[in-house]
């Protein structure tokens, strides 16, 4: 908007505008470790049930990252794979109270989410806990959570956002669109 004097007025998003996406975050957290506490009081290590012709739960361990990079370290890993991901986390917490877009703030609560999910897992139990395969034929991809799927979605969902285009900061609003 322009006042008389031509002087802009940004519009600024409110912390409490931004910090309401935290329940998002929130929701990935309790999903996933509900998720995980169905399937290791379910399943025991290895163990497959079949869904469908290509989907699997099986009880899975990851003491590495992404694709079990570095799981066969000798545990050091797990403690510099929960700094990353608070480290992070924080990093994110301050993208988002600059964020100006939903999708933007969205995808980063997922990640949040999903980041702080799986570390839950790897300080309380040294490993985070794996449940959904998919596989076709004879190819398998690397078993996975709803932590995983949560980061994912929510990397999708950034790129997406940068890919949609920013307006100039300073330019106005057209007449009766709405901040997002």
């Amino acid at each position: 908007m322009r006042d008389s004097g031509s002087a802009v007025i940004r519009r600024v998003p409110t912390t409490a505008n931004n910090w309401r996406w935290l329940w998002l975050a929130a929701l990935v957290i309790v999903l996933d470790q509900l998720t995980k506490h169905w399937v290791l009081a379910a399943f025991r290590p290895g163990e497959d049930l079949k869904l469908t012709s290509f989907a699997s739960l099986v009880l899975a361990f990851n003491r590495g990252a992404a694709f079990s990079f570095l799981a066969g370290a000798d545990g050091w890993q797990r403690w510099l794979f929960a700094l990353i991901a608070i480290v992070a986390c924080g990093v994110m917490l301050w993208l988002m109270r600059r964020g100006e877009r939903a999708l933007f703030r969205a995808g980063l609560a997922l990640i949040i989410g999903g980041a702080l999910g799986n570390l839950y897992d790897r300080v309380t139990l040294g490993h985070v806990v794996d449940f959904l395969l998919l596989h076709y034929r004879d190819w398998y991809y690397p078993a996975f959570n709803v932590a995983d799927s949560a980061i994912t979605l929510g990397a999708a969902a950034l790129i997406l956002d940068g890919l949609r285009g920013r307006r100039p900061r300073d330019a106005p609003h057209a007449p009766g669109e709405r901040e997002r």
